[in-house]
């Protein structure tokens, strides 16, 4: 292709931040309308990629390479295949509901004193993030990958600390404290897993001689490069390590219930939806290719810490008092489920890792906007703070009440079809694994349901008497997600046949075939 296809649509919401953030800062509802006018041209352009790809063509399609750092072999790489193509128009699908569910997030507010906030800078880094997404999934240059991967984190950084959530049981000081120490623990987490990762890219170029992902995978099939086993292994680690935080997975998962609790609704679902699949693709995109013997060394550990995800986040679920901490331990128990998946090295595990990033991404934004249009009305994110919602705001409950079915993968919502892909794909090669990880689905269903029957129903406390059911403007951003939770669940062909041939590629990347079945089928 003559036109840069990749390159506009990552360009364009890069574009459109610096746009929205020039925008005066009395023209706070312009600001929110071009954000608006931009996220929705890029899901146009992701809709084009989308379209363009060609499941069965090769495997890195739409590419574009340009030379960029010619001393260290660092070029401006781009290509796609069928699971960033999915991540992508996942990406650029939520963004507009992103905005639209904040559109008042960061309007000026009252506290004693007049307190100001860049209302114009709020959308902006929700874009500038949105274009660092769509360009790692791009990117098929290392370097290039790693410096979008890191340079993610300073507008995420300004979006927990800066405009963080309102409703807080102690008070406006106390809340801009969270605020400030979930913002720092966000990123000098995974700063300290960029550093690390930043030493195995340098490691890699030291072995290899460039950057770029396609020519070392070929290079190493081929055999024209060998490293050595202590060297990919190291190597592999340092990968692993700083994807592994960003997913997040036990025990570098600490940093997420602190930043989704004090950000806004709309930025933890800018998290767990969709910077946090970052880490997760990477681990198909890089791992897997760059270090096939090194990913099958590790995969007995990273399938223990897997299960210790699913188990560990879903017990700390059920405990939790506080409603949007009670669904960023869920989303640790179900980024244990992707990464089991991932390396249960079995064509379903994988096609279900990567189904369930997409699924796992809408299911989220469901949930925990319509959380996010609960607390603006109670002023509270307490659990103990509701009861009866369903008798003055049924739609608020209906959709709530979807959204968590789909959280602990009822059958008919999308999600239960990756999650029993996922189990599928283990239990043919990891029997006693897929077993434990099955009581995940059983401490889902108790931590959903005991939260829908504590906030919902029972007498109607006198705090919630008067609360408005889900406005306009609110049900645009949640009928579409709900909408998609039932079509995919019921027919998820559309994204599989996408992702399928690049799963199988994977696979062949690693030197892995699925086991054949014990019983042979009947002739």
């Amino acid at each position: 292709m003559s036109f840069p296809l990749l390159t506009a649509t990552a360009a364009l919401p890069a574009i459109g931040a610096v746009a929205t953030a020039a925008v005066p800062a009395a023209r706070r509802n312009a600001a929110k309308a071009l954000a608006l006018l931009i996220s929705l041209a890029t899901l146009a352009l992701a809709v084009v990629v989308l379209v363009r790809f060609d499941p069965g063509g090769d495997r890195y399609q739409l590419t574009e390479s340009h030379s960029w750092i010619k001393e260290f072999g660092v070029r401006y790489e781009l290509g796609v295949d069928g699971i960033a193509v999915a991540l992508i128009a996942l990406t650029a699908l939520l963004i507009p509901f992103i905005i639209l569910a904040g559109w008042h997030d960061a309007d000026p507010l009252e506290t004693g004193s007049k307190r100001w906030r860049p209302t114009q800078g709020f959308f902006a880094l929700i874009l500038a993030v949105e274009a660092m997404v769509i360009i790692s999934f791009e990117a098929t240059d290392v370097f290039l990958f790693y410096i979008f991967f890191e340079a993610m984190l300073i507008p995420m950084y300004f979006l927990i600390g800066g405009f963080g959530d309102r409703a807080h049981e102690h008070g406006e000081e106390t809340a801009s404290t969270q605020r400030s120490y979930a913002a720092v623990k966000f990123l000098l987490y995974n700063l300290v897993g960029g550093l690390i990762m930043l030493a195995a890219v340098i490691g890699l170029y030291v072995v290899a001689g460039n950057f770029s992902l396609q020519e070392i995978a070929q290079a190493r099939a081929g055999g024209s490069l060998h490293m050595a086993t202590n060297t990919e292994r190291w190597l592999f680690l340092g990968f692993f390590f700083a994807f592994a935080v960003k997913a997040p997975l036990w025990p570098l998962h600490t940093w997420l219930p602190n930043a989704m609790g004090e950000a806004t609704a709309p930025v933890a679902v800018l998290i767990t939806a969709v910077v946090d699949k970052v880490g997760t693709f990477a681990m198909l995109r890089f791992c897997l290719q760059l270090f096939p013997e090194a990913s099958k060394w590790a995969t007995p550990v990273i399938l223990v810490l897997a299960v210790i995800s699913i188990i560990y986040g879903a017990l700390l679920a059920v405990g939790q008092r506080d409603i949007k901490r009670l669904v960023a331990y869920a989303s640790i128990s179900h980024f244990g489920f992707i990464v089991l998946g991932i390396f249960a090295m079995t064509s379903q595990g994988q096609s279900g890792a990567t189904l369930y990033m997409v699924n796992h991404g809408i299911s989220t934004a469901a949930l925990m906007l319509v959380a996010g249009f609960l607390i603006s009305r109670r002023g509270s994110r307490l659990i103990a703070d509701y009861g009866g919602v369903q008798k003055v705001a049924p739609v608020l409950a209906g959709t709530f009440l979807i959204g968590g079915l789909a959280t602990l993968s009822l059958p008919g919502l999308a999600p239960f079809v990756s999650e029993f892909l996922v189990l599928v794909g283990t239990f043919a090669r990891y029997p006693a694994i897929g077993i434990v990880a099955t009581l995940g689905i059983v401490l889902a269903a108790l931590y959903t349901l005991v939260l829908y029957q504590r906030t919902m129903t029972g007498p109607v406390k006198p705090e919630v008497s008067a609360m408005p059911d889900l406005r306009a403007r609110e049900l645009v951003v949640v009928a579409p997600l709900i909408v998609l939770l039932i079509f995919l669940g019921v027919y998820p062909k559309p994204v599989t046949d996408i992702v399928n041939p690049a799963v199988k590629q994977t696979l062949s990347d690693v030197h892995k075939k699925d086991p054949k079945p014990e019983v042979e089928a009947a002739k």
